[in-house]
This record gives structure tokens, sequence and C-alpha cells, in this order.
């Protein structure tokens, strides 16, 4: 089978290039191959849904920008036979809360986010207690807040992208890539386990925390590997009142969901692999002592489920791998690597990508100090807007 391009990968992030491409070129076709068509184990549906512009680097501030004004307008953007795909964008904003040694950073961020027409707000401790007084604060430095942000549903998100590239001719093919065979400087083909064989002029690796298996298949190595985290669904007995989505520098990280709380405590201290075991004792362990240090009211919590997933976490520097590159390969395109941020940056990504495509070069946001250049080079982009 011969088509224009193929998308490995069919989460939230290879839907998104899918629907950009179609936007961009109507006329060209595309086939997005998905070997979890349900998404069992896939990462958008697990994830927390958090979108901010809380970032210290430009790229990820503008990706952000783009991301959540596209995110606002979802429902009707994405309408397939006059129904809107609803997201539940919960426009509740974000806190970013530091202790003393870390306002010098906060503050640079801060400054950078302003300069790039970001509503952030700046508030000390005594401010911070103001506007929520069931907030310990006496051990913080300081505290930015950007009510723009907050939180959507991943699930819908990758309905939405996927239904719409799909009404606009855009074809998901329920199988999976176990090969990739390559002439020179480009890729050929894609052999699947089906045992069909797909020809394209341009291939993209969207396999998020599996990017790296599809790498291996042209002997090309890179830094993205699995990474477990842990969504936690808990409650707290006594009231608290109206949160934004709460992040501190112990990567502590939870926001309001129905009647409780959704979030937990990510580590990099976790080992790598396709783990999705799921570990009773981290909540009580990590999560549950963060939480009640910082509001007295989860003193008496209960952790009601705990759902498990993957990062496609860069051990390089921690951003997107987007581009061509690899291994000289000149059609053979990387989107992966988010370490935690491909929800809340697919909109502008699934563009960039799609704009590499389609018009051979970057026409919305510049993202060519996220190429695979840097890895060649050694020079990781690293974010410190996650303190």
């Amino acid at each position: 089978m011969r088509t224009d391009i193929v998308v490995i990968g069919g989460g939230a992030i290879g839907a998104a290039v899918a629907y950009y491409t179609k936007l961009l070129d109507p006329s060209a076709e595309i086939v997005v191959v998905e070997r979890d068509p349900r998404y069992e184990l896939a990462s958008t549906p697990r994830a927390s849904g958090g979108v901010r512009r809380l970032f210290h680097l430009q790229e990820n501030i503008e990706l952000s920008q783009y991301s959540i004004d596209f995110f606002e307008d979802f429902p009707g953007t994405m309408a397939v036979d006059g129904i809107d795909a609803e997201i539940g964008f919960k426009k509740n904003g974000y806190l970013f809360i530091v202790p003393p040694s870390d306002r010098a950073a906060l503050q640079r961020n801060f400054e950078i986010q302003l300069e790039l027409g970001c509503n952030v707000v700046w508030l000390e401790p005594d401010e911070l207690k103001q506007k929520f007084p069931s907030m310990y604060v006496d051990d913080l430095g300081c505290a930015v807040h950007s009510p723009d942000d907050g939180w959507l549903d991943p699930h819908s998100v990758l309905m939405g992208f996927r239904n719409k590239a799909k009404a606009l001719g855009a074809e998901f093919l329920a199988d999976e890539v176990t090969g990739l065979i390559r002439e020179g400087d480009h890729v050929t083909t894609a052999v699947l386990k089906s045992g069909r064989r797909l020809s394209a002029a341009q291939f993209v690796n969207a396999a998020g925390a599996w990017a790296k298996d599809i790498c291996a298949m042209l002997g090309v190595k890179v830094p993205i590997e699995p990474l477990r985290r842990f969504e936690h669904y808990f409650e707290a007995q006594d009231p608290i009142e109206p949160l934004p989505y709460l992040k501190d520098t112990q990567r502590l990280a939870f926001r309001p969901e129905g009647g409780g709380y959704s979030g937990g405590v990510p580590t990099l201290d976790e080992p790598r692999g396709y783990n999705f075991d799921v570990d009773r004792a981290y909540f009580e362990n990590a999560v549950w002592p963060a939480l009640a240090h910082r509001f007295p009211q989860f003193e008496r919590t209960r952790c009601t489920s705990t759902l498990p997933g993957l990062y496609d976490q860069n051990d390089f520097d921690g951003n997107v791998v987007i581009g061509p590159g690899a291994d000289g390969l000149a059609n053979f395109h990387m989107l992966a690597g988010f370490s935690g941020h491909g929800l809340m940056h697919a909109p502008g990504c699934g563009r960039a990508m799609a704009e590499l495509l389609v018009k051979g070069s970057y026409q919305t946001i510049d993202l060519t100090r996220l190429g695979w250049q840097r890895l060649i080079d050694g020079t990781p982009l690293r974010e410190q807007g996650i303190i």
C-alpha cells in the first residue's frame, strides 16, 4: 500500500498530526497506525489533563499559548456532523508554589512569561494565604498564579482529534509497526504485524513511551524512556476552598476532580521500563505526607483509585524531540519525548509537525531548537520552569 505520510502512534499527538496535516493539505494521504485502538495502555487517557503557560523556555510558553487558545475553541472546531467535541475544559487556573530558595528562579520565569504576554500573577506568602486560606504557607517564598490555565479531559481530546481527522479523510489503521526499511538517508516502508507493508514519502514517530522501540527498528538510539507515574483519585474529609491546579518543587501536583482531587507525586527516580503495576503504598508514603503538609484537611484523606501511566521521558533534557535528523534520515520525523507535557502541547506540536510535512518548515512557532540536532551536538535545552 502506498500513501503520502505514515504516522506511527494514534494517541493525542499522532491524531493531532493527522488533523493538522489534512487541514493544511486536504489532498494529502495520511495513515495513522495504532496498535492499541481501544487505548487500553495508551498514555493520553491516563494523563492528568493539566494545561499551563508556566514554563521558562520560549518554545514551551508559545506552544502553551497556542494550544490553550485552541482548547478553548476545541468543541466547535472539532465538531463532526454538527456534534461538538466537548472536552470539559475547566479554566480554574494553575499555581506554582516555591520555597525561599527558589524565589529567584520563579521570578526569572515570571518575567519571561510576562514578556511573552501570559496572564500571570505574582503572590507573596501573605497574599497566597489570603487567596487560599487552607494552605500552609510558612515555608513558602512566593507563588505564581496563571488564572487562564486549568485542565481538561484527556480521552475526550484524543477522540476529538481522532474523529475530526477521520472526518477530513485520514485513515486510522489498527495494526502494529514491526519493522522499518531504509534506503540511504530515507525510510521507504513500514512493515506491519498483519503482514501488510506501507510505503510513504514521510514517516512520523509519534509512539510516545514506545518511541525508542520504533527508532531501534532503524538502528537509532534515542534517550526517550518509559517512566511510570501514578494518577491518584483521593478525597478530603474536611472542606477546602476551590483550588487551582497546584504544583510545588517537590513534584506534588494535584487538582480538583468531581467531589475529590486527582494528582500525585511523579518521581524521576522511578526505574525506566514498561511497568503498569500499581504500588499500593506509594500514595501513603509519598503523596499523602506532601498533601497533609500543605493542607491540614488532607490529614484525613483516602485514596479510592490509582491509575498507572507512562511518560515518554526524555532523559537528555526533558523536552520533546521534533523533526528529522535521526541518523541522517531526511524523512523520518520524531515527535516524542514530551516528558509529561504531550497532551497540553498536542495542538501546537501537531500543527508544527504538519507544517514540516506540508510546507517544509515551521510557520507558526519556530521549534528548530527542539530538533534532533541538539542530541547530536550534546547540547541539552532544559526547561527551568519545572523547578
